[in-house]
């Protein structure tokens, strides 16, 4: 599971001791395009690793950036020919590069690149070119792909060819209707029936059914292909297991080489007892500097919530920053044994909660260039029942992401906070609470609660995502208003968490909406979750939050922040009960009451009010390059050296990691 960062309403104005200095000499923003800007980010300790530690790092990084092509083909299957096609173009058309026709081909580009292919990172709407057909036609005739030219311009400008790459819809076929290539030819009645037909209920200990497969019909029959080596992405994961063999000559310890040598195992068989070994494992390393992602992991961009996106990740410990999240995991069983949830459905002791604050030193797959803040795995409930999980807060990614905020003349919080005290507030705690808000989602919202007995961790379909969301996303502010952080010296007073609470409801309720194209539903899973929240707490609230009005302006105040939390109990606690009890009717109920429908005038009015700010909606980031120095043939160092050209990484890691 992954939190995710809302770019526009978080500043770092004033930071809070402990959450990271800005550099002055340092440019964080280095491009932007359409509703997006691209970020730069830095990697403290690096220079206090030693050197095997880097030479680990980098064969991890290697490794994560091989799976680059896989998610471009689980977008949709057509994505990497189109992209073939535009990267040819941007490297070889001898033509006028000047013309604000290539310019808007260019941005097109970016927005592919951005996106991993054709549909928007977050709405995951299709967008299209803004140049003419007619141009587009031209530069791929310019580099001789003319033969390709109706299909890939079909592809890229009809509105009717693959829409939606997940598709919510509450009428139809949701899978027949997403364009994500994980199934083909079959509809969902007939997937939802096989998976029914292999799943064993009294299975205590359940693999992760399809995380690693595409699902079609040859013959008549239902039939699961493998991604793996020989099967399905096979030579890329054959480069992946290279790198991660590497990798594992120079791990930092035994438990880290064991745990790659079931990655690699896994990646040859497809088989996903070796995955769950290989997570067993790796929630089991806790003491090592460097660690990683890779794999089929989260299910976000599968409308039935199954297939996991190859994502990759590395990342290095910041011990300082890491104190206190190891605080709030010695501390994991008092919190959930003071959740506001029904006693049946808390764990009677949790294991194996560990949590760290990182810095990422590679964002690879379904991490790049949009990444998370903040991740808790394994996924696999039962794992995470009997031998617990990771939580990681990315320190060095809020940072960068605040830093760059500052770098604007213009503030959301100014536009949308409704008086002074709300402004200073956000200024003095912010970008703190927001960081505990993330260490308390990840760290103990994920890892809490439990299954009753028999009930699946599917249940939930296609709403699975959302809901999983919402509780962690309640249990952080549940716990961020709780006296237990001052105690715990982890929030810096009793007031900190109220900016969290503005942020979150001023968020959930109206800002965020400037993401969404008017007129369209809100389909986002961790946007869905916030709205709900926020939704369901000022229908129910009795006045604890307040719609106000000044100017011609929208504003939601909240007016008592005591009630406020008690709604954020109640609600966690029915959100617990729904997801333990497998009940599908009342999570459905919940989500389309609350999750997805935009009042039209307040949406409209959140555009506009945006759109004169002139700001950015959405960040992502360039990775660092990490370069082997070398000196009479040996390898002596690994350099972290900070690229600032946007378009030309895009083009590089094509040129290196182009593989299918």
């Amino acid at each position: 599971m992954k939190f995710l960062k809302m770019t526009m309403y978080v500043s770092a104005a004033v930071l809070v001791a402990g959450c990271g200095q800005k550099d002055p000499n340092f440019k964080y923003t280095v491009d932007q395009f359409a509703d997006v800007k691209v970020i730069r980010y830095q990697v403290p300790g690096w220079d206090e690793l030693s050197l095997q530690q880097k030479e680990y790092a980098y064969h991890l990084a290697e490794a994560a950036k091989w799976g680059r092509d896989i998610l471009w083909d689980q977008n949709c299957q057509y994505n990497l020919p189109l992209r073939h096609a535009v990267e040819d173009v941007l490297e070889n058309y001898a033509g006028d590069r000047k013309c604000s026709e290539f310019e808007a081909f260019t941005e097109y580009a970016k927005r592919l690149f951005f996106s991993n292919g054709i549909h928007h990172h977050y709405a995951e709407d299709k967008f299209f070119p803004a140049c003419e057909r007619s141009y587009f036609a031209k530069l791929l005739d310019a580099v001789g792909r003319s033969s390709e030219a109706d299909f890939l311009l079909d592809y890229a400008y009809k509105p009717d060819i693959c829409p939606q790459r997940r598709s919510t819809a509450s009428e139809g076929d949701i899978v027949e209707l997403s364009s994500v290539n994980f199934y083909d030819g079959v509809t969902r009645d007939e997937v939802e029936a096989y998976y029914a037909s292999i799943e064993d209920p009294a299975d205590h200990r359940p693999v992760s059914y399809g995380l690693n497969t595409k699902v079609v019909k040859e013959d008549g029959q239902i039939v699961e292909k493998p991604w793996k080596v020989g099967g399905i992405y096979g030579p890329a994961i054959e480069k992946i297991c290279a790198e991660l063999e590497l990798a594992r000559k120079v791990a930092e310890n035994d438990i880290q080489k064991n745990a790659l040598g079931l990655l690699i195992e896994y990646y040859k068989t497809g088989d996903l007892r070796k995955w769950d070994e290989f997570n067993i494992e790796w929630v089991r390393d806790t003491l090592g500097t460097v660690d990683f992602v890779n794999g089929f992991v989260e299910d976000y961009n599968d409308p039935l919530g199954r297939k996991g996106s190859w994502e990759g990740h590395v990342n290095i410990k910041d011990a300082k920053a890491s104190e206190r999240s190891a605080i709030l995991s010695a501390n994991a069983q008092w919190f959930e044994d003071n959740s506001p949830v029904d006693p049946r459905f808390k764990k009677a002791k949790v294991k194996g909660i560990s949590a760290k604050v990182i810095n990422a030193v590679c964002l690879a797959g379904d991490s790049y260039p949009s990444t998370p803040i903040g991740i808790n795995l394994p996924n696999a409930d039962w794992i995470r029942r009997d031998y617990g999980s990771k939580s990681v807060t990315i320190a060095n990614i809020s940072h960068a992401y605040d830093f760059s905020a500052d770098e604007s003349p213009r503030s959301v919080l100014n536009e949308f906070a409704w008086d002074e005290a709300e402004i200073a507030r956000s200024k003095k705690y912010g970008s703190y609470a927001s960081e505990i808000h993330t260490d308390l989602h990840e760290c103990l919202g994920h890892g809490s609660g439990q299954l009753l007995k028999g009930v699946s961790s599917t249940a939930m379909g296609e709403f699975s995502s959302t809901l999983e969301e919402a509780r962690a996303d309640l249990f952080g502010l549940y716990y961020s208003a709780d006296p237990k952080l001052v105690e715990l010296g982890i929030m810096p007073d009793a007031e900190a968490y109220k900016a969290e609470y503005d942020a979150f409801i001023r968020n959930g309720l109206m800002v965020q909406f400037n993401r969404v194209e008017l007129g369209r539903p809100n389909t986002e899973a961790h946007m869905q979750d916030r709205k709900l929240i926020a939704e369901w707490c000022f229908d129910n609230g009795g006045g604890a939050i307040e719609k106000r009005v000044r100017d011609g302006k929208t504003y939601f105040v909240v007016t008592d922040y005591e009630a406020l939390r008690g709604l954020f109990g109640r609600l966690l606690a029915e959100i617990q009960r729904i997801k333990s009890e497998g009940d599908y009717a009342a999570g459905k109920a919940l989500v389309e009451t609350y999750a997805v429908n935009i009042d039209p005038a307040l949406h409209r009015e959140v555009k506009e009010r945006y759109a004169a700010l002139d700001l950015k909606p959405y960040g992502g980031f360039i990775n660092p390059e990490i370069v082997p120095v070398e000196k009479g043939g040996v390898i002596t160092d690994y350099e972290i050296r900070y690229t600032d050209d946007y378009l030309g990484q895009m083009l590089d890691y094509g040129r290196k990691y182009g593989v299918l």
